[in-house]
C-alpha cells in the first residue's frame, strides 16, 4: 500500500514540475447535504427516526488524524428535525437514545429544540431508551409524549456532577509549584492545584443544586403524573432498570423499537407511512437498528491516529457542570 501511495505521489509531482497541468487533490471529502432514505413501513406520510447516541455535548469531533471537524452531536440533531420541518409528510418522531448524558447545557439544547420541533409542527414525540439513556439522556426524553423501555434499558441517574481533582499532594512530590496569578482568591475555583476552601464547596453546592432544580422542573413538566413523592426518591441519582422505571411512572411502557414505531404512527393517527433517516451520502443505513452516523461528510471512514477522543481532551481540565452518570 505504502509503494503504491509513493508512485501515486511521485507521479504527481512528475506531472506538476513538468508543466503538463495544475492538480487539485482534495485532501478530505466535502461535505454534502443529508439525503432521506426509507428503512421501513410504506405510505405518503413519515416517521422520522432521530440516534441520540454518545455522549451529549456541543463539542464538535475530529477524524482522519484529529484534523477535520465534525458536527457536534447537538449541531446533527438540529439539522436534521430542520429537514423535517420543511417536509409536511413528516407527522410523528421517534428518538433512540443511547446514552450516559452530557453537558447541562448541550442536554437541555437538545431537549429545548425536540420541544420546540414538537410543539411547533404539531407532531408526536416518541422517546425509546435503549441500553441507556440516564441523566442527560433521560433528561432529553422528557420532551417526548410518551416513553418506551427496553427491557434491559438502564436509566435514572437524575442529578447534577461537576468532577474536582486535588492534585495539590502530588504537585507536591514531583516539585511543581502552582504560581498562577490571580484577581481575587476565587478566580481559580476548582483548580485541581489547591483543596477547595469550605465558601467555595457551598458556592458550587449551589450551582449544582440550580441544575438539579432545573432538571426537577423538566421532569415534573414532561411526566405531570409524577407524585412528589417520586421525584423525591429519584432524586438521589439512582440508576433503575426498565421495570422499576415503569413502575414508577419515569416510563410509559417497556418494550422494543418497533413497538416505539408502531406508537408514533398510533399518537398521530396513521394507519401507515414510511420510517425515514436523514443520511450522508454514501453511507450504510438500511433498517432501524442500523446505528447513526456522526458525520456528514461523504466519506464514513473515521481514522484516528490518537489513543484518545479529541474532543475531551480539549475540554480536560475545564470544570464542565454534567447531567451524566459516571461510575
Amino acid at each position: 500500500m505504502m509503494f503504491v501511495m509513493r508512485k501515486f505521489m511521485l507521479l504527481l509531482l512528475v506531472i506538476v514540475m513538468g508543466g503538463c497541468a495544475i492538480v487539485t487533490v482534495p485532501l478530505f471529502p466535502s461535505t454534502e447535504p443529508l439525503e432521506e432514505v426509507v428503512v421501513g413501513g410504506r405510505g405518503r406520510d413519515k416517521v422520522l427516526l432521530l440516534d441520540v447516541s454518545g455522549i451529549i455535548s456541543t463539542a464538535e469531533s475530529s477524524s482522519i488524524g484529529g484534523i477535520k471537524e465534525e458536527p457536534s452531536l447537538v449541531a446533527q440533531i438540529k439539522e436534521q428535525l430542520e429537514l423535517a420541518s420543511r417536509d409536511e409528510h413528516v407527522r410523528a418522531v421517534v428518538v433512540k437514545i443511547n446514552t450516559p448524558g452530557g453537558t447541562v447545557t448541550a442536554s437541555d439544547i437538545l431537549h429545548h429544540e425536540l420541544l420546540r420541533f414538537k410543539q411547533m409542527y404539531n407532531v408526536k414525540l416518541i422517546a425509546c431508551l435503549m441500553d441507556l439513556a440516564t441523566s442527560g439522556g433521560y433528561y432529553v426524553a422528557t420532551a417526548a409524549d410518551k416513553i418506551i423501555a427496553h427491557p434491559t434499558t438502564i436509566t435514572g441517574s437524575v442529578g447534577v456532577i461537576v468532577l474536582k481533582l486535588n492534585l495539590d499532594g502530588l504537585m507536591e512530590k514531583l516539585g511543581i509549584e502552582d504560581e498562577s496569578l490571580k484577581t481575587g482568591d476565587k478566580k481559580d475555583i476548582l483548580s485541581p492545584a489547591r483543596p477547595i476552601t469550605p465558601e467555595e464547596r457551598k458556592l458550587v453546592k449551589d450551582l449544582l443544586a440550580a441544575h438539579q432544580q432545573r432538571f426537577l422542573q423538566v421532569i415534573r413538566e414532561g411526566r405531570p403524573n409524577l407524585d412528589e413523592q417520586t421525584i423525591a426518591r429519584i432524586n438521589d441519582g439512582r440508576i433503575l432498570s426498565a421495570k422499576e422505571a415503569g413502575d414508577l411512572g419515569l416510563v410509559d411502557y417497556v418494550g422494543y423499537l418497533d413497538q416505539a414505531i408502531a406508537l408514533a404512527k398510533q399518537e398521530a393517527g396513521l394507519p401507515e407511512a414510511k420510517v425515514i433517516v436523514y443520511r450522508p451520502p454514501h453511507s450504510y443505513r438500511e433498517n432501524i437498528y442500523t446505528q447513526g452516523t456522526t458525520t456528514v461528510s461523504n466519506s464514513q471512514i473515521k481514522i484516528s491516529l490518537l489513543p484518545f477522543d479529541l474532543p475531551k481532551f480539549k475540554s480536560a481540565g475545564n470544570p464542565q457542570f454534567m447531567y451524566l452518570w459516571l461510575p
